[in-house]
């Protein structure tokens, strides 16, 4: 995957110059030419973001939220503002340009904070290439005084896409099952939490044992999970708008892992009847149940494709847990893992060309990605213990749980390059994150509006 990173001229040059160097050679300079960067191998350099604190009631608080959530991207690395030569930036005038090329900064971001009479705020701010001399992208923000996490979440995504050309994925939210207590006495409860790890929120007071949350794709608000009871297990369909809860129903046997189609219509689970684990679909409309495997053995873990033609799932049908995929009528079931070990927990990446998956084998737990076909396994992360893959909405990072030898359970993520691993935002112990779709965008509840975009492409 390739992405666009605008970078400045003079960096442009910097490489050039570097590279002609090494062969006794002078290269010549290309100003203001975008460079193209190839990043699934590891070799980026973070780009240099100057963020001037915003100015105004909240300013300093998001742009702490801007810098936080570019650093975590991998792409960027803001610098130091005890380092920034120009302080004092208004939206009204453009940044003095050499003082800022002077520090290394190949974008300076800043803004403001305006309070409106009717108790709202507006939050503007620009982006410049200090080395072109040219603004990249403007905005500006009308909304709650509360929702300034919420705006500097949105700032973060328009600044992710204008420098990377892929969808940003700040404006989102994960649901996980966060534990308290110890092995013996523990309690996990339904959490959701913003993508950071603020504002986490109790969805259940620990009164049964959660499993498997999942957010429809095509509804950022609704949510599947299974409950465990003493004499049952369920699986829900909640609303985090309004708070309903309503279940599937009763099946005759334990339920597990439910899954949305991506029109979110339909739930893909499994059913343990009998000694025997199979892959049934309900459509939420009539309710309706059709079984799609019938295999002896383990069949669970269905995810759908971004098109709703088919459903990867894992299989120990011959003799050891692999990856199959299946047409959504569950016809034409064939395997696509192809490595050594055992391969659960799916996931089919919002761009449909990747499947996410767990990989155990030589005492390790691996967190990999694949071709749709099978094809280009690569693992990119691995430790003690790991599990439960899950795609940010862009398709650029998987969050799973790691677990180290004490038992401690940890919420992590990992870009598709590998090199970018680390514990997520949320600070507790916790499993099975799922994350959410971007929120609405624009969002219905702020005013927004685009400025001009002086910088050549």
């Amino acid at each position: 995957m390739r992405l666009n990173l605008l970078l400045a001229s003079a960096a442009v040059v910097a490489m050039s110059v570097s590279s002609a160097q090494a062969q006794g050679q002078t290269a010549p300079a290309q100003a203001g030419q975008p460079v193209e960067v190839e990043i699934d191998q590891g070799v980026l350099k973070p780009l240099q973001i100057a963020i001037v604190p915003f100015t105004g009631d909240h300013g300093a608080d998001i742009s702490n939220v801007v810098s936080g959530n570019l650093r975590r991207s991998g792409f960027f690395e803001p610098l130091n503002p005890a380092g920034f030569i120009e302080t004092g930036l208004t939206l009204a005038n453009a940044p003095n340009f050499p003082q800022w090329t002077q520090i290394g900064a190949q974008a300076v971001l800043y803004g403001g904070v305006t309070p409106r009479g009717d108790g709202r705020l507006d939050v503007g701010f620009r982006l410049y290439d200090p080395y072109r001399q040219c603004q990249l992208v403007s905005y500006q923000f009308t909304a709650t005084q509360e929702q300034w996490r919420r705006i500097a979440h949105k700032i973060s995504d328009v600044i992710y896409q204008r420098m990377t050309g892929e969808t940003g994925f700040f404006d989102s939210r994960v649901v996980f099952v966060s534990e308290e207590g110890t092995q013996l006495n523990r309690i996990n409860r339904l959490t959701i939490a913003d993508q950071d790890g603020f504002n986490p929120t109790y969805l259940t007071q620990g009164d049964e044992i959660i499993m498997s949350p999942r957010f429809s794709t095509s509804q950022p608000d609704e949510i599947t999970y299974v409950a465990l009871g003493k004499d049952y297990s369920r699986i829900y369909l909640r609303n985090l708008t309004t708070g309903r809860t309503e279940s599937l129903g009763e099946f005759d046997g334990q339920v597990l892992a439910p899954r949305f189609s991506n029109d979110g219509n339909k739930i893909a689970f499994s059913i343990i009847r009998g000694g025997n684990t199979d892959i049934y679909v309900m459509d939420l409309r009539s309710r309706q149940l059709s079984r799609l495997t019938s295999d002896p053995g383990i069949d669970t873990s269905p995810s759908f494709s971004p098109d709703g033609s088919q459903i990867v799932f894992n299989s120990d049908r011959s003799g050891q847990a692999r990856l199959y995929v299946m047409r959504a009528d569950g016809s034409g079931q064939r395997p696509i893992s192809r490595g050594g070990g055992t391969y659960t927990a799916p996931a089919w990446s919002p761009t449909g060309n990747l499947i996410a998956f767990t990989k155990s084998g030589g005492g390790r737990f691996s967190t990999g990605v694949m071709n749709a076909d099978g094809s280009g396994e690569r693992i990119l992360s691995s430790s003690y213990f790991e599990e439960g893959p899950n795609w940010a909405p862009n398709g650029r990072y998987v969050m799973f749980a790691r677990q180290t030898r004490g038992g401690d359970t940890r919420l992590w993520t990992v870009d598709l390059s590998g090199r970018v691993v680390a514990q997520a935002g949320y600070n507790g112990r916790g499993t099975d994150p799922a994350w959410s779709p971007l929120l609405d965008t624009p969002p219905s509840n702020l005013g927004y509006g685009q400025g001009a975009d002086s910088c050549p492409s």
